[in-house]
């Protein structure tokens, strides 16, 4: 058994100590927003937090966990008033809405790290997340809105 904190709260893992967080936070823990993209940590829609760096849990075994702290896009906000995620609402950057759980955990990470990114920063921190819909100039103004930088 693997023991750690997700959201707040202490689970518990049977699964084999390398199978992927992802799918221990999927399907053991029911938490959904997570995404499966590659699977080789290229896309970004498995992002997380652990110990409050962003990380692609697709390649992170549950074993790696042990006794830390991960943080979930249903964990951000519970109420959805995380500065990233009404930034997201009002820059209106949702289309089909796979990538937006790893862009807006990714951005969140950015912005506890840099609370004032420059454009520049903001994608290179950024650059690691696909968005098949191409959003990525609605994304930029929405991690500027939540930073209170002019979007």
């Amino acid at each position: 058994m693997v023991e750690f904190v997700v959201n707040g709260k202490t689970v518990s893992s049977g699964s084999d100590a390398d199978t992927p967080l992802l799918w221990v936070i999927r399907d053991e823990l029911k938490l959904k927003g997570t995404k499966f993209g590659c699977g080789i940590a290229l896309c970004g829609a498995c992002t997380v937090h652990i110990e409050g760096t962003a990380t692609r849990s697709c390649v992170i075994p549950v074993s790696a966990v042990a006794g830390k702290s991960i943080t979930t896009i249903e964990g951000l906000d519970e109420e959805g008033n995380h500065p990233m995620q009404k930034a997201w609402i009002d820059a209106q950057v949702p289309q089909c809405g796979y990538c937006q759980s790893g862009q807006i955990m990714q951005a969140a990470s950015l912005l506890d790290k840099n609370p004032t990114p420059s454009d520049d920063e903001i994608v290179t921190a950024m650059s690691g997340n696909l968005c098949r819909c191409m959003a990525y100039t609605r994304i930029k103004k929405a991690v500027k809105m939540a930073s209170g930088g002019d979007a």
